[in-house]
């Protein structure tokens, strides 16, 4: 009798994990390469790759949870700087995000992005390969 209790319980228990690892796939569409991230304050990266009619959609996004902070970004394609720029962190969630379309080249494409906090000195750095 202890049996079926057990074995009720084992199977919810690998449901829920289940549904719960696969949550993160849901959200990526076929192709999509995300990589997440801790900086060296608080703050947290995201980078994503995406196909985008045949070249590729680089989203990078740092979220702060303070809002009004500068941050300087670059972005590097195969060691390229392709993005040279400033973002404001905004209103609701204290980040901000870059968003730019780069060349499908041969071969493997590396991305890095890289974003320091101009009054902390916080810097975040992510990278993937598409």
């Amino acid at each position: 009798m202890v049996k079926g209790p057990r074995l009720v319980i084992a199977a919810l228990t690998v449901l829920a994990l289940s549904a719960v690892t696969a949550a993160p796939l849901a959200q990526a569409k076929d192709g999509d390469v995300i990589r997440r991230g801790s900086c060296s304050g608080a703050s947290t990266w995201k980078l994503k790759l995406s196909p985008e009619d045949g070249k590729i959609e680089v989203e990078f996004e740092v979220d702060q949870n303070v809002v009004g902070d500068v941050w300087r970004v670059k972005i590097f394609h195969d060691g390229e700087l392709v993005f040279r720029g400033k973002r404001t962190t905004k209103a609701p969630s204290g980040s901000f995000e870059v968003r730019i379309v780069e060349p499908n080249r041969a071969g493997p494409d590396d991305f890095v992005a890289k974003a320091r906090n101009l009054s902390t000195d916080e810097v975040c750095r992510g990278s993937a390969t598409f």
